[in-house]
């Protein structure tokens, strides 16, 4: 009798329960994962960028101009920050001192209300694009003196099209309510937080708008499901395996190599990483179309090299936070391949005696190599100079030329193994118009209209 009663009030429960609405007219709602910062320098989920994406104006690449890859001139978007205090050219140099921002640069400084100068230390043609990234925005002078990051993360004050209403609410989301109304453009974007599975039923069932990621188990659906209404993009995220440089069982290139062709690439973004990334087909981002003969997956291939590198012996893989569900994939697959025992570890502090999974944040060649050569501390034969003259170059044919150079030496002596490269999905209702992604940051809704 008691378990009839728990029945009939569960049921009683679940028809009290409303079910989710469609979308009202000129609200659009957005599914999106919980962002671990919503401070644009440390911005590094898709997530965090969607949102920042709404609060913020990025500079656009046409904003900086130089004769000499040297000297650069910037114009920002200036006008006023969410809290009505004024956006301004120093706005950018106070943040870009206070947080970080890597530039290379010996000088940055506000030349007036509206132009920011900067000298790098040795040209570089890819300032415009650097410049696009969150991590340049703006922050207003009340967070620069205080300091409250935790407290900014979750009210972020931004000088985009769209203001944070509230505080993030974490598990729930946001809303954000539109400065200056505009014809076709939503006046409210509702945030919804949840998981990816949840954010792309309720799409398919018409009560959200848009879930800006896609679990795994549904990419094959995707295309059935949303026809011409989904998209995919490469994200600034890629996966290594760093090389010791003090391990002398590491030296010989072909130890290296066959570490390396001991991989199953596919088997990796499939597996661990969820579908969430393809196997890396190169040394650096971007599509320079360089042959990586360590990206192949031949277990025969890396056993006989193994043997001719003269490795043997139990080898540690270490892996850094939030990579060890991959980096234990790759320390199964290695052991499998070369027959010798392999034990995935937690990064220690000090010296390193085997290689180390990482991820790197670029979305250029250039801060690639930075973040590769500070990792391996590489200085190949030649090298710099390699590096030096693709950034210098004047033109994009001209740079990629050159970057295909270094990315060849990268790939010949190795010091650090390409495993793969992240990418995102988005889907959408038929609703939603204008939802085209962008090369490392996805969905932008400010550019998105509703139909009603």
């Amino acid at each position: 009798m008691r378990l009839i009663s728990v029945l009939l009030l569960a049921a009683v429960l679940t028809a009290c329960t409303p079910a989710p609405e469609p979308p009202a007219p000129d609200v659009l709602t957005v599914g999106v994962t919980e962002p671990g910062s919503l401070v644009p320098a440390e911005v590094r989920d898709q997530a965090g960028r969607t949102v920042v994406s709404a609060l913020w104006t990025p500079i656009p690449a046409e904003a900086a101009t130089s004769p000499d890859l040297l000297t650069w001139t910037v114009k920002p978007p200036t006008g006023r920050f969410h809290d009505g205090t004024p956006v301004t050219a120093k706005s950018y140099v106070d943040t870009w001192r206070l947080t970080g921002g890597s530039l290379g640069a010996r000088e940055i400084t506000a030349v007036d209300e509206s132009t920011v100068r900067i000298v790098l230390e040795h040209p570089s043609g890819e300032i415009p694009v650097k410049l696009t990234a969150p991590a340049f925005l703006p922050l207003p002078e009340s967070v620069l003196a205080s300091g409250d990051w935790n407290g900014f993360s979750r009210h972020p004050i931004g000088n985009g099209p769209y203001r944070m209403a509230a505080p993030w609410e974490p598990g729930k989301g946001a809303k954000l309510t539109r400065i200056t109304p505009e014809s076709g453009k939503p006046r409210e974007i509702e945030l919804r937080a949840g998981a990816p599975g949840t954010h792309y039923d309720e799409v398919k069932a018409g009560t959200l708008d848009l879930a800006t990621e896609v679990p795994g188990d549904r990419h094959e659906a995707m295309h059935t499901d949303f026809a011409d209404r989904h998209a995919m993009w490469p994200l600034p995220s890629a996966g290594y395996l760093v090389f010791p440089l003090g391990d002398k069982r590491f030296e010989d290139a072909a130890v290296r190599f066959a570490f390396a062709m001991a991989i199953d690439r596919a088997a990796v973004a499939k597996g661990p990483l969820g579908d969430q990334a393809d196997p890396a087909k190169g040394a650096l981002p971007g599509d320079r179309s360089a042959t990586c003969r360590p990206c192949s997956h031949d277990p025969a291939a890396a056993k006989a090299l193994a043997s001719q590198g003269g490795f043997s012996g139990e080898v540690n893989l270490y892996f850094a936070p939030g990579e060890e569900a991959w980096a234990r994939a790759l320390a199964e697959q290695v052991q499998a391949a070369l027959s010798v025992p392999v034990h995935a570890k937690p990064r220690p502090e000090g010296t390193l005696d085997g290689p180390l999974a990482i991820t790197v944040q670029a979305a250029t060649p250039g801060e690639a190599v930075t973040a590769l050569t500070a990792a391996t501390a590489y200085a190949g034969a030649g090298f710099g100079d390699l590096v030096a003259a693709a950034s210098s170059a004047t033109g994009e044919e001209e740079r990629a030329q050159r970057y295909r150079l270094v990315e060849n030496q990268l790939l010949r002596d190795l010091p650090a193994a390409p495993i793969w490269t992240g990418h995102g999905h988005a889907v959408w209702s038929p609703r939603v118009r204008g939802a085209t992604a962008l090369p490392f940051r996805g969905i932008e809704l400010t550019n998105i209209t509703v139909a009603n």
